[in-house]
């Protein structure tokens, strides 16, 4: 396996597209290529991201894009794992990359669904859980992390005062974001006064629909060297799943593909969930945000919550968690999160994060889960 790097990286800002998605992800495709110092030219593979291409009637993009970069003859493939699709695309590309088959992969991951109705737009975000078991008996996502939220009330006493303190916190981190769909400061006030969607989850615990583009190079070291910018070294990528539906498993107060993905990442990259300097964890909901924390073993379950009250995830304090905003506040366009994820962490490693920057970070982690966590993935970045 050869030494693989993130070698370039851009988002585009996140709320609604005046662009198709194609075009967006063709944008952000040419930035993230200038960024590494490369060339489309030199790209060998690319692994597109776009679940619901279908909302603007076009599949089979990889083609598309690469004919807009000018490399046709570029091989691509199309990598679907609902919210996780091009986290997923990522692996793919490492896997690739890693194991001598390219030396330069492009992932680019984008989503526009701004043009629908909201109940159109649920229905399409709906097509990630089970539509006989839970779809068609009026299971939304609001509705299924509500039952999550629900489980850990009653097992941990988890209640409104610690999804807030999330959605309090990854606002604020937003607000610092140029990249995010919400770029405002919200008050506990606030968040209490907001309407309820999915009892016990608030309009202030719900990520955003959003549109969005982002994407990656991923090059050997060995093949392309030093670029431009500080690389993100693949220190990990490991993919997981578990039962899809919630009244299959075993019990309801974490993901056990996060807790899988997980263990398998920090064996594969050498260190524990104390060394993390930073992360980007997948909080569609405010209580993803909680479960993701403890799953991963950064806290011991039921305590994340009380950490978050108590600062601990500030960008500024001990584990800085989404200093992007989060899917809460810097939004959720479904293929595009998993990449942005990684170009937040891209943009800390080179300093460049602005007002959100997290000092000197050395080691950090991004996590993305598909639907209520059937599909995970978790990468771990170092320095060279």
């Amino acid at each position: 396996m050869r030494e693989t790097w993130v070698a370039g990286a851009a988002s585009g800002r996140f709320g609604r597209l005046s662009e198709t998605g194609r075009e967006a992800g063709t944008r952000v495709a040419l930035e993230a290529i200038e960024s590494a110092g490369l060339a489309p030219k030199d790209i060998d593979l690319t692994v597109v991201s776009n679940c619901f291409g279908i909302a603007e009637r076009q599949a089979h993009v990889g083609p598309l894009l690469n004919t807009g970069l000018g490399i046709p003859e570029v091989p691509s493939l199309t990598v679907e794992s609902a919210c996780s699709s091009s986290s997923a695309g990522l692996h793919e590309a490492y896997v690739h990359v890693a194991g001598g088959f390219a030396d330069a992969a492009l992932v680019v991951g984008f989503e526009r669904l701004s043009h629908l109705d909201t109940l159109q737009a649920t229905s399409y975000f709906a097509m990630g859980a089970d539509y006989p078991f839970e779809t068609r008996n009026g299971a939304t996502f609001p509705g299924l992390y509500a039952t999550l939220a629900r489980a850990h009330a009653e097992r941990f006493g988890t209640g409104p005062k610690e999804l807030g303190a999330v959605a309090i916190k990854n606002h604020a981190n937003g607000a610092r974001n140029p990249h995010a769909h919400f770029q405002k400061e919200i008050s506990e006030s606030t968040y209490l006064g907001s309407p309820m969607i999915a009892s016990p989850l608030r309009l202030y615990d719900c990520c955003p629909f959003s549109d969005g583009a982002a994407a990656l190079v991923v090059v050997a070291r060995e093949a392309h060297g030093d670029g431009p910018r500080e690389p993100l070294v693949v220190r990990a990528s490991v993919r997981s799943g578990s039962i899809a539906d919630l009244q299959d498993r075993p019990e309801l107060t974490g993901l056990p593909a996060t807790r899988l993905a997980g263990r398998r990442a920090f064996q594969a990259a050498g260190i524990g969930p104390g060394d993390l300097d930073l992360l980007e964890v997948h909080d569609c909901f405010t209580i993803a945000e909680l479960l993701a924390l403890e799953d991963l073993g950064v806290y011991t379950p039921g305590r994340a919550g009380r950490a978050e009250v108590e600062g601990e995830t500030a960008r500024d304090a001990r584990v800085p968690v989404n200093p992007s905003g989060g899917l809460k506040a810097k939004g959720h366009p479904v293929s595009a999160t998993g990449a942005s994820q990684v170009a937040e962490i891209f943009e800390q490693f080179n300093g460049t994060a602005g007002g959100r920057q997290v000092p000197h970070p050395e080691w950090a982690l991004a996590h993305n889960v598909g639907a209520t966590g059937g599909s995970c993935t978790v990468h771990i970045f170092g320095h060279r």
